[in-house]
C-alpha cells in the first residue's frame, strides 16, 4: 500500500506551517543573496577556485528558492514569486517556468509513465550525471508545449542575452558565473532527482534526510518524502513537519539520502 493511502497521514496537522512569519519570508526569498554576492566578488577579483563553494551552495539555496517559488510558498504575492522564477532563471541558466512544469507533473505522476523529471531516477548514477545535457534538454522541450510556453520562451531569450553580454562584453567575473552555473544544471538531474528517488517504489515513493547536522548542511533540501505528502509546507518548516509525521507513523519506513 502506498504511504498516501495510510489513514494516520490524516491527522498529521500541516497547514499552521504554511504561514510564514516576516523573518521566515525574508530568510526565503534571500538565502541565496550572501553567496551570490561573494562568489560574484572573488570571481571579479579572480579568485575563481576560492569562489566555487559560494556558486555551489548559491545554487543549492537557488533550487530551495525556486522549489518554493513553484509551489507559491514564498510567503510573497504571485506576482513577486513570478519576478524571482524570472530572475532565479538568468541567474541558475535554466527557464524555471520549464522546470516548474515538470516538478508539478512530478508531484501527479510520481515515478510512473509521463514522468519526464523521476524518471532520471530510474537510471544508474553514472548515467544520471553522464546523461545531464539530456535531463535539461527534455525538461525544456516538455514543457514547451505547456500553457507557460510563451513564459518559458522569454525567459529562454534572457538567459540568452545574459550569457552573450558575458562574452561580447568581455566580464570575466559573469563569465565564470556562466561555467559554474553550467556545471550545477548539467548535474541537477542527478543532484535533485536520482539522490531522492533511486530505487524508490509505489510504497515509498521518495528518500528522506533524518540526521540534523546532514539536513542543516544541505539546507532542508533533502526532507523529500515529507514534502512529496505535504507538498504545500515551506521549507523552512520541514524539520517540524517530519517530526510531526513520525509522531503519527513510527513505523514509516524512511531510506535515507546519505
Amino acid at each position: 500500500m502506498s504511504l498516501l493511502q495510510d489513514r494516520r497521514l490524516r491527522t498529521v496537522k500541516w497547514k499552521d506551517l504554511t504561514h510564514l512569519s516576516p523573518l521566515e519570508m525574508i530568510i526565503e526569498n534571500s538565502i541565496t543573496l550572501p553567496w551570490l554576492i561573494i562568489s560574484c566578488l572573488l570571481a571579479w577579483k579572480h579568485y575563481y577556485l576560492a569562489a566555487l563553494p559560494f556558486s555551489f551552495i548559491f545554487f543549492l539555496t537557488g533550487l530551495r528558492q525556486v522549489h518554493n517559488g513553484f509551489h507559491y510558498t514564498l510567503g510573497v504575492p504571485r506576482m513577486l514569486t513570478e519576478m524571482t522564477l524570472l530572475a532565479n532563471s538568468v541567474l541558475m541558466l535554466a527557464a524555471m517556468h520549464a522546470v516548474r512544469y515538470n516538478h508539478l507533473r512530478h508531484h501527479k505522476y510520481c515515478l510512473q509513465e509521463g514522468d519526464v523529471e523521476g524518471n532520471w531516477a530510474r537510471m544508474p548514477a553514472w548515467k544520471a550525471i553522464v546523461y545531464g545535457p539530456v535531463f535539461i534538454i527534455r525538461q525544456h522541450s516538455a514543457a514547451l508545449h505547456s500553457k507557460d510556453r510563451v513564459t518559458i520562451g522569454c525567459e529562454l531569450t534572457a538567459i540568452a542575452a545574459f550569457i552573450t553580454a558575458a562574452f561580447l562584453l568581455h566580464i570575466p567575473f559573469l563569465r565564470y558565473h556562466v561555467f559554474a552555473m553550467l556545471a550545477g544544471e548539467l548535474l541537477s538531474g542527478f543532484f535533485a532527482v536520482w539522490t531522492v528517488h533511486h530505487d524508490c517504489d509505489e510504497e515509498v515513493f521518495a528518500r528522506s534526510l533524518s540526521h540534523r547536522w546532514k539536513n542543516r548542511l544541505t539546507y532542508n533540501m533533502f526532507y523529500h518524502l515529507e514534502h512529496h505528502l505535504f507538498p504545500g509546507v515551506p521549507t523552512i518548516k520541514l524539520p517540524i513537519l517530519a517530526a510531526r509525521i513520525r509522531e503519527a507513523l513510527p513505523d514509516v519506513t524512511i531510506k535515507e539520502v546519505f
